[in-house]
């Protein structure tokens, strides 16, 4: 559970798991900017990407990682900036243990994928029985981005994760 609106947020879908046991999926994490600088996160990769994530930016704007890639070419600069897959392993993995607060989703498929598509992208949908195609797109992925906004500010969320030491330079 997360509140610093002075930055954004990085939101990630990941393999769904089921946490404590719990009946619910989670499919989807959301986590402060500054979780990239904790010190469990890749280094220097993770304030790469921090720096990346900040970069006009609104405070408290929940930008998905799908977002970034985007804005790297569709991903071919990644390598220029870090190792994108180690950083969301190490957050997830952050998380799990509860080491840092976030906040865990279970979005409906459709959003899941729009979030997970760049912004501009279309998503389509077949009915089975009707053998009917409906395409998502952009204005689709906006309004499942406002939801999930909506939901990051209506938490009393409160970042517990912690910094890393000065002059630390992670793993």
């Amino acid at each position: 559970m997360i509140h610093q609106t002075e930055n954004p947020y990085l939101l990630f879908a990941h393999e769904p798991y089921y946490p404590d046991q719990d009946w619910r999926e989670v499919n989807t994490t959301i986590v402060p900017a500054v979780a990239l600088l904790h010190p469990g996160v890749r280094q220097p990769d993770g304030r790469r990407i921090h720096a990346l994530l900040l970069q006009g930016r609104r405070p408290g704007e929940v930008v998905p990682l799908a977002t970034l890639t985007h804005e790297l070419d569709g991903g071919a600069s990644w390598p220029l900036v870090g190792d994108w897959e180690q950083v969301i392993g190490d957050l997830l993995h952050l998380v799990r243990q509860s080491t840092g607060e976030a906040l865990s989703l279970r979005l409906p498929e459709v959003d899941r994928a729009l979030l997970c598509s760049g912004p501009n992208t279309e998503v389509r949908v077949c009915h089975p029985l009707l053998q009917h195609t409906v395409a998502f797109g952009p204005a689709h992925r906006a309004r499942a981005l406002a939801r999930v906004q909506k939901q990051v500010l209506r938490l009393p969320l409160h970042p517990q994760w912690p910094l890393p030491e000065p002059g630390h330079t992670g793993r």
